[in-house]
């Protein structure tokens, strides 16, 4: 075997192993998702303590907080195990009765799409929450979630057709041959 090739199967090892580099940031995000849930805990008790004496608006504003939550910890589980099964390994065999369904189905295109969709979701819940608590909200901070909160369904609208326009193309590529 002639040196460029062993240095070129060494590079191409090197590479190829380096994505186990990833590892510790699904890890760390794992660490995320109990912290989120020391903070849904959080917004339980407080429910929990406030159920008599607060207005019905607060218990709503609180409610939509765990909700908020709980849609960023789908979406961090969401990119966890996508995110590992798709650039790091196989999260577990396919004979494992807890593993979703989902799991293998996302591929990064996908996963784009699921976390922008999670992000306007999370974005209308902070959104609505203001809109909760109007009276005590600035016309411009207004003004500036609603503009946040459509410059993200806009980016999920164009990521969504972006993509489309995208499968169209390759799915006519492969009927053309190409």
């Amino acid at each position: 075997m002639a040196l460029g090739q062993k240095i070129e199967l060494v590079t191409q090892r090197v590479l190829f192993t380096s994505r186990w580099l990833l590892a510790p940031f699904y890890v760390a995000l794992a660490f995320c998702l109990f912290i989120l849930m020391l903070k849904a805990g959080q917004h339980v008790l407080h429910l929990i303590h406030g159920a008599i004496s607060s207005s019905e608006s607060s218990v709503v504003l609180d409610t939509l907080g765990l909700i908020d939550l709980t849609l960023t910890s789908s979406l961090v589980v969401l990119v966890i195990f996508s995110g590992f099964e798709n650039f790091v390994a196989q999260v577990a065999d396919d004979s494992d009765a807890n593993r979703p369904a989902w799991l293998t189905k996302i591929d990064f295109g996908g996963l784009k799409l699921k976390l922008m969709s999670s992000i306007v979701a999370i974005s209308a819940i902070q959104t609505l929450r203001v809109f909760m608590d109007v009276n005590n909200v600035s016309d411009r901070n207004l003004a500036w979630y609603v503009g946040i909160h459509l410059s993200f369904v806009l980016s999920a609208v164009l990521l969504a057709l972006s993509d489309r326009i995208a499968g169209h193309s390759s799915a006519k590529e492969e009927d053309d041959g190409h």
